[in-house]
């Protein structure tokens, strides 16, 4: 396969601890420290990615809010200028395309963020619906570097560096701005996928050298540290957030993947619209959901799981020796899989080791014990509800910044030192 680069590789190869090849075969850091310091840092102080690898298709005309209408499966033409929106694009038997974020400037011009792994293929599924809508299609990917800014400090940093103030303290959730850092023009979106209060920023590729190394050196005050793909792996499974390729490797349905609740049925338009309805009426055979392991390690892509009932207590032969050590084969057993992992990481921020996977609906409940085939052993799993960190959400609506903010005002005026002030900044 090809072997892609962001604009940004340099920096990386200098200072990360280790490439790997990502999703739409980009190179990017494992990690630059470790991915636990790196993981805890973004929850506690401010963290910066490179996601270039990310698709950006530009779409104008006046039939292009018609044609993303089409395209996803929610309702679109209520979004105001500034405004995104997370959906899916899915294909008429229903089962997922890919799922993209739609950015609105106005009535003819729209930009939709692809996944990573399959940005080639939903730019041509993009383009080919175009045909006879009056609507242009522009892959700007090449053009376009994706930075992310996550953690509860993220604000604070970025009003630090921004040409305008107001627009940036102003932006909600799930909106978006222009704005200047050191003369870059960039957009910037307040989202992300680390479940943090966040912010994306898109620039041009050309200058993204110099943007990232501004944010560094102007970050160190507010804590900030680059962290690579382990960590924003172990961060989005906190949060349960899916993955094109392992999550969503095109043989899902949302409702399988939980995602049902972006689909709008109030219009009778959409593709996948009928074998949704019908998905809908029959029921599901298999739901997404989150585990516990009772392991030290993570799980692998595909790893089985089976049902704990069909496990024996007890084994027929007991081997010594070299044999001791033998790979437990559950089919051989005669164990029925029920289901599979998609993804795996230890959450540092729970301090569990955590699974999300496809479990049958029989054992897809809160508070069901199954076996996870792990590294060729059986382990213990429990499943449980998702998110695993912060479900009510608080930290990515900024809510717990506020409460810090409020605290440390308060302690401040108490105490009047300079310690209580920096620590509730």
């Amino acid at each position: 396969m090809t072997e892609r680069r962001s604009p940004l590789y340099e920096i990386h190869s200098r200072s990360a601890v280790r490439m790997v090849k990502g999703g739409g075969d980009y190179l990017f850091p494992l990690a630059y420290t470790s991915p636990a310091e790196e993981h805890l840092n973004v929850r506690k102080n401010v963290g910066m990615q490179d996601l270039t690898s990310m698709g950006e298709v530009d779409i104008k005309g006046p039939g292009a809010e018609r044609l993303i209408s089409r395209l996803v499966v929610a309702n679109i033409y209520e979004l105001h200028p500034g405004q995104v929106r997370y959906t899916t694009m899915c294909r008429p038997d229903g089962r997922i395309v890919d799922d993209v974020t739609v950015y609105k400037f106005g009535d003819e011009h729209f930009m939709i963020v692809t996944s990573s792994a399959p940005r080639k293929t939903s730019f041509r599924w993009i383009a080919e619906h175009a045909a006879g809508m009056s609507a242009y299609v522009n892959d700007v990917s090449g053009a376009v570097a994706l930075v992310s800014v996550q953690g509860p400090q993220a604000r604070d940093f970025l009003t630090s560096v921004v040409a305008d103030n107001t627009a940036l303290l102003a932006l909600k959730f799930f909106r978006f701005a222009a704005n200047h850092i050191n003369d870059t023009e960039l957009l910037i979106s307040r989202s992300g996928y680390t479940g943090e209060l966040g912010y994306e920023l898109y620039a041009p590729a050309e200058e993204a050298v110099s943007l990232w190394e501004f944010l560094e050196r102007k970050g160190r005050e507010f804590g900030l540290l680059p962290y690579g793909v382990g960590a924003m792996q172990s961060l989005r499974i906190e949060k349960a957030f899916p993955l094109a390729g392992p999550d969503i490797d095109g043989d899902q349905t949302p409702f399988e993947v939980g995602l049902s609740r972006w689909i709008d049925f109030g219009k009778r338009d959409f593709i996948g619209r009928d074998a949704l309805l019908a998905i809908q009426d029959r029921g599901l055979r298999e739901r997404w959901v989150g585990m516990e392991l009772d392991s030290s390690i993570p799980a692998g892509l595909n790893d089985p799981i089976y049902s704990v009932a069909d496990v024996k207590s007890w084994r027929e032969t007991i081997h010594v020796g070299s044999e001791a050590g033998a790979t437990f084969d559950a089919e051989q057993a005669g164990y029925q899989q029920i289901g599979r992992v998609t993804s795996s990481a230890k959450g540092h921020s729970v301090g569990k080791m955590l699974a999300l996977g496809y479990l049958d609906v029989s054992h897809s409940w809160p508070g069901a014990r199954v076996m996870v085939v792990v590294g060729g052993r059986p382990s213990l799993a429990t499943v449980v509800p998702t998110p695993f960190f912060d479900p009510a959400g608080n930290r990515l609506r900024g809510s717990i910044v506020r409460t810090l903010t409020e605290s440390g005002n308060a302690e401040a005026s108490n105490s009047g030192t300079k310690r209580a002030k920096s620590h509730h900044r």
